[in-house]
């Protein structure tokens, strides 16, 4: 595993889009306030997505015939990271991009990528994932939403929680069973999209500390779908699964959770004339973590770029990242209540409260840290 994070370059040709992409993040953020750019991957903007599909940085890595730019993972490595070092609103395309299109293209049928795939990369379709369910916590096998086979296709009944955007998307691709029980664990296990607009299917908002509603629970009562709504193999959910959350780990969004907040303070310091002491030994060795764990995301993309699929490297960047955007809050909290006389702009506290309201769901999102921790230790052989 340490061999295959060893340190990795981006390709000058993928480097080359970042004058081009910084242009369109920087016009989506232009006078709009820290504590709302904090927000990023939960700043739903349909347009700004719509805007980022007609420039191209959409579906970077499909194929060319469904839409996509037809290039490797370093390309949206760095349209990414460019989008969320400035807080630009990602939420609208972010999973269909990441996570949707992916799935469909390596599982789906013909028809479904010729169906989905278009519209993805010209942001005009939305997706959200349907994993966790009430009182699973995170334990992703003991899903007990249930498909039935019917005379057209399946019939869905149950529950998710914790969804994503969904009272945004159009879809969501579900983890369901369709066949044994919860006990069966992995066995059972197939991927379905279910159409939010379906008869039968309902989606309640749920409001955070913070005042947002980025979550939602979302319910199935007799849900009619087609036979074509399964993804890839009946039986095979739990595989297809793994591979998606690869994807959803290993990219620069589990390091930048905070770093609107960090570009905050880090002005704030320079503007009260900090140039030495603890703060600035405090901005010192975040910068070193930052820059580490960017080394290793782009050696996750590296392994993504040859056709791997790197679940344990994912998982290590994802649970370093979090403790480091966790971490980030707590510490300019104290730096900043260490000089109580010291004028601070209230954007900055405004910003520093969302953020330390929303931390705790960092290690959360994804797969917790106590699952990631036991893959990990599964994947260097100590368990």
């Amino acid at each position: 595993m340490f061999d295959s994070m060893s340190l990795q370059a981006i390709p000058p040709e993928d480097e080359a889009l970042r004058p081009a992409i910084r242009v369109l993040a920087a016009r989506s953020t232009k006078g709009v306030p820290a504590d709302v750019r904090a927000r990023s991957w939960q700043g739903f903007d349909a347009a700004f997505s719509r805007e980022l599909g007609k420039a191209g940085f959409l579906g970077l890595t499909l194929p060319k015939r469904y839409g996509g730019g037809e290039r490797g993972p370093f390309a949206r490595f760095v349209v990414v990271e460019e989008l969320l070092a400035v807080g630009a609103p990602v939420a609208a395309h972010w999973i269909a991009d990441r996570q949707s299109a992916p799935l469909i293209l390596n599982f789906g049928t013909e028809a479904q990528r010729e169906r989905f795939l278009p519209p993805i990369c010209r942001g005009d379709l939305f997706f959200c994932i349907g994993m966790s369910e009430p009182g699973s916590g995170s334990d992703l096998a003991s899903v007990r939403t249930r498909a039935e086979r019917t005379a057209s296709g399946w019939r869905l009944n149950g529950q998710k929680i914790w969804t994503t955007n969904a009272p945004h998307s159009d879809y969501m691709i579900a983890l369901v069973r369709t066949s044994g029980t919860a006990e069966d664990r992995h066995s059972g296990l197939s991927q379905l999209i279910v159409d939010l607009r379906a008869p039968g299917v309902a989606v309640r908002p749920i409001a955070d500390l913070a005042g947002d509603a980025h979550f939602a629970e979302v319910f199935f009562d007799n849900v009619d779908l087609p036979a074509d709504a399964l993804i890839g193999t009946e039986g095979e959910g739990w595989k297809q699964v793994n591979a998606e959350l690869a994807f959803e780990r290993s990219g620069p969004e589990r390091i930048y959770s905070s770093i609107v907040l960090f570009d905050a303070w880090v002005g704030h310091l320079q503007r009260a004339g900090v140039r030495e002491g603890p703060a600035a030994c405090l901005v010192g060795r975040f910068t070193a973590r930052l820059a580490t764990l960017r080394a290793m995301s782009i050696a996750c993309t590296a392994l993504l770029a040859r056709g791997e699929s790197p679940v344990v490297e994912a998982s290590l960047v994802k649970d370093l990242g979090t403790a480091l955007e966790q971490d980030m809050p707590v510490a300019i909290a104290d730096d900043l209540a260490s000089r109580p006389d010291e004028p601070v702009d209230p954007e900055l506290l405004r910003t520093l409260t969302y953020i330390a309201q929303v931390a705790p769901s960092f290690s959360l999102r994804g797969g917790t840290r106590e699952i990631l921790r036991g893959i990990i230790a599964r994947g260097m052989g100590l368990r």
